[in-house]
């Protein structure tokens, strides 16, 4: 029967993403995945800060295919991963002393060095940078998965732009479907934030990002550090003012102002989700049931580690808002409050629907 031309047929609901390949780490899978970035495929894998999404940085298909995966800006650079230190002069057109420095120090560990970036790396990894961001990871995953491939690794984190960053396996199916081609399933991440970004590009060393090295153990081996919002300072990747966000929209909210916050949202009838770095409970007495309690540890270093795992729980629970606090911002503290601050930062129709007012 022919349809009428003015008739539309109904909409169908379209099937979840397929399920992609996850396989444990082991010897035979890791030569699998090698050979897949050979042939210009996409493996997320874990390292010791998140999952990354990895493609060959030496083949411009496969770093093209990562941006995709991701919904990624073309103009968004990624970080590079090496197998040791010795492959810096390869990948890098200049390496410094204070990159030499700070690799004996932290590497292999959660710091990435931008520096110039040699010819050997395919352009597309640096955004239309001159730099790129070069770091040896420490999860001994990652680091087999470089020695069976021989060849530096593109590798952002495994979900899609802008969210939240994945610390297990099934974060990475859950973001990322079959836009990947293989997980490789190593466990739960041990550090769960990002690695510290350093500028060496420029005459002075500068921290472009806070991460799983703190500022005082770079000022141990480095000295004085510049400013990170110097004029000519690179981009770098997760520095955008929404970045590791849930889907709920997260309020920064003093401590002691938690509770009162939470009832005002619940009277309103929305769902509030509220991230306590405390053991007990007790202390935020009187809450409503559209108020759920998503705990983080007190400690730092435990706190970085189950971070994302939060953020994403809160939406799991189907929350409209998290409020939370920020820790005082010394040590791996200066990290994590940079996390929270971008996972509450204006998202892009908040932007937009701002300029229209304008």
């Amino acid at each position: 029967m022919t349809m009428p031309q003015d008739t539309l047929p109904p909409l169908s609901c379209p099937d979840p993403p397929p399920r992609p390949r996850v396989l444990p780490v082991a010897p035979q899978t890791i030569r699998q995945a090698a050979d897949l970035l050979a042939r210009g495929g996409l493996v997320a894998f874990p390292t010791e800060t998140d999952y990354g999404l990895g493609g060959d940085a030496t083949q411009p298909d496969a770093v093209r295919a990562i941006f995709a995966a991701k919904g990624r800006p073309a103009d968004h650079p990624l970080i590079v991963h090496l197998a040791a230190p010795d492959w810096l002069p390869q990948y890098a057109a200049h390496v410094p002393d204070a990159a030499w420095a700070l690799a004996e120090a932290f590497w292999p560990g959660p710091l990435t060095l931008v520096l110039p970036r040699h010819p050997r790396l395919c352009p597309p990894v640096s955004g239309g940078l001159s730099t790129v961001g070069l770091r040896v990871p420490a999860h001994p995953a990652a680091q087999a998965l470089l020695d069976e491939l021989g060849r530096p690794i593109a590798a952002p984190s495994a979900n899609r732009f802008g969210r939240v960053s994945p610390t297990t396996a099934q974060h990475v199916v859950d973001d990322l479907g079959a836009r990947v081609d293989l997980v490789l399933d190593g466990g739960p991440c041990g550090v769960g934030i990002e690695s510290t970004i350093v500028d060496l590009s420029g005459p002075t060393p500068a921290i472009l990002r806070p991460g799983g090295i703190t500022e005082e153990q770079l000022a141990a081996v480095l000295g004085t550090l510049g400013k990170p919002d110097a004029p000519g300072r690179p981009r770098v990747s997760g520095t955008l003012p929404s970045h590791y966000a849930p889907r709920a929209r997260v309020e920064i909210v003093p401590q002691d102002a938690l509770r009162l916050r939470a009832q005002e949202l619940a009277r309103q009838g929305v769902r509030v989700a509220i991230l306590w770095r405390e053991e007990a409970h007790q202390a935020l007495p009187g809450l409503p049931a559209n108020v759920q309690i998503v705990s983080l540890p007190t400690d730092d270093v435990a706190c970085a580690r189950m971070l994302y795992v939060a953020l994403r729980q809160i939406d799991a629970l189907g929350c409209d808002v998290a409020l939370a606090s920020l820790p005082p911002e010394v040590g791996l503290g200066v990290a994590i409050a940079d996390r929270l601050r971008r996972a509450a930062g204006p998202r892009e129709s908040e932007e937009r629907a701002a300029r229209t007012d304008r």
